[in-house]
């Protein structure tokens, strides 16, 4: 599968729970090709957020799913409790096999790069040399990664599952001494970094 978008919701103090309940349900009303990967709520970062990860089959499925749920008058029946919503558009890296469903969890960081107007082609470049060593058995898999093929671009999502804040922080460390970690030549092709740790909703596929 190559094609996802993420559904980011931010919401109104204290309401996440309820919204869930509802999310959920309206979740299962997505159309044929329309593939649930993950849903989370923010931990670390920016508060009260659902981020929504949906796989497609084609262009053709993506376009009808935005189709629906964009004249739809409250699509993910979470309507009351929004504040805000944003969808992007991504592709996956060609070499990184997101992770098959289940628990690599609990903890998930979304690592989110804005990149020099040139920078993705590098990008790809050092990645494709250095991630199958970052991701064996000395550290940790990534879920998967992605380009933005919205919005603003150049830019890539990366995100890693943790068990524990312990174990993200051991990795992180070892690999950067190791020199494992980052990619070769990533450092010139980068402008902003952001990240946000989240958990798992009760029904993410992801957990």
């Amino acid at each position: 599968m190559k094609l996802f978008e993420l559904l980011t919701f931010t919401l109104r103090v204290r309401t996440v729970p309820q919204a869930l309940t509802h999310l959920e349900k309206a979740l299962n009303e997505a159309g044929e090709g329309v593939h649930l990967m993950g849903c989370w709520v923010s931990e670390i970062g920016a508060q009260n957020r659902i981020a929504v990860l949906r796989g497609f089959d084609d262009a053709a499925c993506r376009e009808r799913e935005r189709e629906r749920y964009l004249l739809a008058a409250d699509a993910f029946a979470i309507g009351e409790f929004l504040l805000d919503q944003q969808v992007d558009d991504y592709s996956a890296f060609a070499f990184v096999e997101p992770l098959a469903p289940g628990a690599h969890g609990p903890f998930y960081e979304f690592r989110e790069y804005n990149l020099v107007p040139s920078g993705l082609g590098p990008t790809l470049t050092g990645w494709r040399k250095a991630v199958e060593r970052r991701t064996g058995g000395d550290y940790s898999q990534v879920y998967g990664a992605f380009y933005a093929t919205s919005g603003r671009i150049p830019r890539y999502l990366h995100i890693w599952p943790y068990g524990s804040l312990e174990q993200r922080l051991d990795v992180r460390t070892r690999a950067v001494s190791d020199g494992a970690w980052p990619p070769e030549n990533s450092g010139p092709q980068l402008l902003q970094m952001h990240s946000t740790v989240y958990l798992p909703a009760h029904f993410s596929p992801l957990r």
